[in-house]
């Protein structure tokens, strides 16, 4: 069987975490849109809240995002565009704050402190360490594709 970067139903997206111009989840993102558009998104939900936050930075949209996949082919190619249509003009310490801010952000209210727990104790209940989202999302696509909490 072939490798498929965008099957989502053989492997993951990339970790929240790779960087792509700065931008932590923008590789994750152009992942799950890709598989999404190839109808390979498995269990993944695009335009999920971790994804919104990352459209509602640049100011466009879920749509105009799907958009700019299906009209390039390399993740280079993506971030000219995005950053092309974006009505902002990011400098890099911008984008750098915004992404370092969110790899460390956790649950910030108490209905998403109950997701958060009740996700981490069906993954790995007996997992401490596990404190931020991209920490949950690490740990969740590497037990969902057989490794051990």
């Amino acid at each position: 069987m072939d490798y498929d970067p965008f099957d989502l139903t053989q492997h993951p997206p990339r970790s929240p975490r790779v960087q792509l111009g700065g931008f932590v989840l923008l590789p994750r993102v152009i992942d799950k849109g890709r598989a999404l558009l190839k109808g390979k998104i498995g269990e993944y939900k695009y335009n999920c809240p971790m994804d919104q936050k990352l459209f509602s930075f640049l100011q466009i949209n879920e749509k105009q995002f799907l958009e700019i996949l299906s009209k390039t082919s390399s993740d280079k190619e993506v971030l000219k565009e995005i950053l092309k249509i974006s009505p902002l003009s990011l400098a890099f310490w911008q984008i750098e704050n915004w992404s370092s801010v969110l790899q460390r952000s956790g649950p910030s209210d108490l209905d998403s402190k109950k997701f958060f727990v009740t996700s981490l104790e069906q993954i790995a209940p007996d997992r401490e360490d596990i404190v931020s989202w991209f920490d949950l999302l690490d740990l969740d696509d590497y037990v969902s594709f057989g490794g051990k909490p």
